[in-house]
């Protein structure tokens, strides 16, 4: 016997126990080999599936998202726009009111200077006046105290003024 050609006995048993192992992996291992590639094919289908029904719903949301990202966007531009208006309004109303109420405090301040003004003259007119009574006075009393003739002129004057305010 030789180790690289077998005896016909050797290879009978052989072919007969290679048979044997064959009809019994064929009969109950094979099938249930079969059975689990079978379901892991169809749980990968499966799973093939889901994930293309999940970038389905992921680019519809996204999209979804994009929608709603520039009507936000377009909210906010309007918001902004409305504020800018009414933040515009409101300055120009507040410098018309500052302006009326500066020509108005202006206009007070000009009215106010011309009475202090008019009191001034006034004051100056009667202390003029004043003035110009004394020294009328003391002019007329120097040249009255000379004469007699004077007194009578100014007694004349006194009872004309007492008969003009009676």
């Amino acid at each position: 016997m030789s180790l690289l050609t077998p005896d016909a006995g050797l290879l009978f048993w052989m072919l007969i126990s290679f048979g044997a192992v064959f009809f019994i992996l064929a009969k109950y291992g094979f099938p249930v080999i079969v059975k689990m590639v079978e379901e892991r094919r169809a749980y990968i289908q499966q799973s093939l599936d889901a994930a293309k029904a999940a970038n389905v719903k992921l680019e519809e949301l996204k999209r979804e998202s994009d929608a709603i990202i520039a009507s936000a966007r377009a909210e906010q531009t309007k918001i902004l726009h409305e504020a800018n208006v009414f933040r515009e309004s409101i300055l120009s109303s507040a410098k018309e009111e500052a302006g009326k109420l500066t020509s108005k405090l202006i206009d007070d301040a000009k009215k106010e200077i011309e009475r202090e003004r008019e009191k001034s003259m006034k004051m100056i007119r009667n202390q003029v006046a004043d003035l110009s009574v004394d020294i009328a006075g003391k002019v007329i009393r120097r040249e009255l105290e000379a004469d007699d003739a004077h007194m009578d002129l100014i007694e004349k004057y006194i009872k004309e003024t007492t008969s003009i305010k009676s």
